[in-house]
């Protein structure tokens, strides 16, 4: 493991499991609502360990924009309330506020770290982050399905260190040293050795305290990422896994055990204050990890959560019915988790009880504390690297256009997404598209009217765009029947989607009902799908276009796998950058679509 100053801290260690287990995942459960809030060691012989976590951080070093940069609280009134929180400069600040007084304090994360980055961090490779990483004292980390995005050398190289294949080294006389923390890949392995691909699991250990952590990432992450990130790999289930190491961690001896899964839950509530045990323990949750949870083993003690982008603190009983805590701290850093984890030095085990005061909470990262210095001269430094195309002016808009943050399954941002891809291939020789269909997931972020530099109001960056459309997918246009099209269509809402849909972007002249009152495929009104105002005929071919990640059946969407006569145009984010500037001006801005094109009935 690289060595960092940072990293060279008396307070603490990582010793990492045997090079042949590979970690995956990155889970940390936190004590049961009512573990014992003291941190000081106790004359019956246990101590407190603090156990700071989060998740999908994604590369914002910077405050994110819109309403990816807000988290709703529950005021005392009942009322809610929007509150600015993230970046950086504010996450490092607030974990080393919240260590003060903690003489056993740990720090892990449950993956997408990097992957689908704002260009600061994603216009070199993600390197700015996890320097940053190391900067504010992260111990460990799970993959998640997002550090796949460029492959497996590159996810390896982010382990490792070294300069960058293609692009080298980006800064005169400094190579790129790596991450001073382990990624775990537990549940990820080569196809032919069948060995983990990085280490499976580490052992924090401080004056005779010995905490295991296991990680791994979601089975389904091949159906979730471009084929070239995972080639050669097998993703295997979370639980067999976490409860195979957990087994291994106890023969050495390692009794506390936190799980760091990149898979999560979905929350009744959208506050991160919410009372997620009420009325019982784990009622307010639901999705992947409630299963997960009920069926990892009583060895581990935590399970930290990520991947849905979610808030909450709750308590899903284990196997044998004890108390256990799952949590997840949202993401781009705006929310952190302390979770009081009570070690008994007689048994080598978590104390996990039942009493009033809560073991894990999700707190703010608010932007009225001060900056961490260093944090604001990493972003100073990367930014003058990056400002030459950062800053380049794309295009104009007369409002926020809302996006990842929009309250309806058609976002206006994903409609100017989808014309985008239309207009930009649509002529002949350039594919000759009828229609364009756009994955919500690769809609990465809101276009905000406020200036986020010295642009002014109004006025889009090229490194906003990329903050949207980070991924580079390059542009398909294929041959598919009205039948595959509305098998498609269908797919949104059916099969590994049906518990959380999916709802595809559509260019303008597509138009189609969705009836959620009705369950599965039903969803989608045959009748009501029309191109042009014209019904869609299933015997007919039409041309679509879309990214190579949907092409490719990516997001369960395998009718597209289908397609024919495949065409590859210009990447996704040059169509986005192009539209912008082609329909927008100073003097005439683009206003945001009224989003009107999916009629959904509830």
């Amino acid at each position: 493991m690289p060595a960092t100053p940072q990293r060279r801290r008396t307070v603490r260690r990582l010793t990492i499991g045997a090079a042949v287990l590979a970690a995956a995942g990155l889970t940390a459960t936190a004590l049961p609502a009512g573990a014992d809030t003291g941190h000081a060691a106790r004359a019956g012989g246990t101590v407190d360990v603090q156990l700071l976590s989060f998740n999908d951080f994604h590369g914002n070093l910077e405050p994110p924009q819109g309403s990816s940069g807000t988290v709703e609280e529950i005021q005392p009134d009942g009322s809610k309330k929007s509150v600015p929180a993230g970046g950086a400069e504010y996450l490092a600040q607030s974990l080393r506020t919240a260590r003060k007084g903690h003489p056993y304090s740990v720090t892990a994360a449950a993956g997408d770290l990097v992957g689908a980055s704002p260009l600061l961090s994603g216009l070199f490779h993600d390197e700015p982050t996890v320097e940053a990483m190391n900067k504010l004292g992260l111990d460990v980390t799970s993959v998640g399905n997002h550090e796949f995005d460029e492959g497996r050398a590159e996810l390896t190289r982010l382990q490792k260190g070294g300069c960058h294949p293609k692009d080298g080294c980006y800064e005169k006389g400094k190579k790129f040293r790596g991450a001073g923390f382990p990624y775990l890949t537990a549940n990820v392995t080569d196809e032919k050795s069948g060995k983990p691909l990085l280490k499976p699991y580490t052992v924090w250990k401080h004056k005779g305290v010995k905490i295991g952590f296991i990680g791994v990432t979601l089975e389904g992450t091949p159906d979730i990422v471009n084929a070239d990130g995972v080639k050669g790999l097998k993703f295997h289930d979370e639980v067999e896994t976490i409860n195979k190491y957990a087994k291994v961690l106890e023969r050495q001896g390692v009794k506390s055990v936190v799980a760091l899964i990149h898979e999560g839950g979905l929350p009744a509530s959208t506050s991160y204050n919410y009372k997620c045990d009420s009325p019982g323990p784990g009622d307010g949750i639901s999705g992947p990890i409630t299963d997960i949870a009920k069926h990892v083993t009583p060895k581990v003690d935590a399970l930290v959560t990520g991947h849905t982008h979610q808030a909450y603190a709750c308590t899903i009983p284990d196997p044998s019915g004890r108390p256990r805590t799952v949590t997840s701290a949202a993401s781009y850093g705006k929310l952190y988790t302390d979770t009081t984890l009570t070690y008994d030095r007689r048994t080598r085990d978590i104390v996990r009880t039942s009493v009033k005061a809560p073991g894990a909470v999700n707190h703010v990262v608010d932007r009225t504390q001060p900056k961490a210095a260093d944090m604001t001269s990493l972003i100073a430094r990367w930014n003058k690297l990056a400002a030459p195309v950062a800053g380049r002016p794309v295009g104009h808009i007369s409002a926020d256009i809302a996006g990842r943050g929009a309250a309806a399954p058609e976002s206006p941002l994903g409609d100017v997404i989808s014309d985008a891809q239309l207009e930009a291939t649509k002529a002949d020789g350039k594919g000759g598209a009828q229609l364009a269909l756009m994955n919500p997931g690769g809609v990465r972020s809101d276009l905000a009217f406020k200036a986020s530099g010295s642009e002014g109001d109004g006025v889009v960056t090229y490194g906003e765009a990329f903050t949207v459309q980070p991924f580079t997918n390059m542009l398909n246009v294929v041959d598919l029947t009205g039948a595959q099209l509305l098998a498609g269509l269908q797919q949104q809402v059916s099969g590994p989607n049906e518990a959380s849909p999916k709802i595809l972007q559509v260019s303008k002249g597509l138009t189609y009902t969705l009836d959620m009152t009705k369950s599965g495929a039903a969803r989608v009104v045959k009748d009501s799908v029309k191109l042009d105002g014209v019904a869609l005929d299933p015997a007919k071919t039409y041309r679509v276009a879309m990214n190579e990640f949907l092409a490719g059946g990516g997001d369960g969407f395998a009718a597209f796998k289908g397609g024919k006569n495949k065409y590859v145009g210009p990447s996704d984010l040059d169509a986005f950058t192009g539209y912008l500037t082609a329909h927008s001006s100073a003097d005439s801005p683009l206003t945001p679509p009224k989003a009107d094109r999916i009629t959904v009935v509830k």
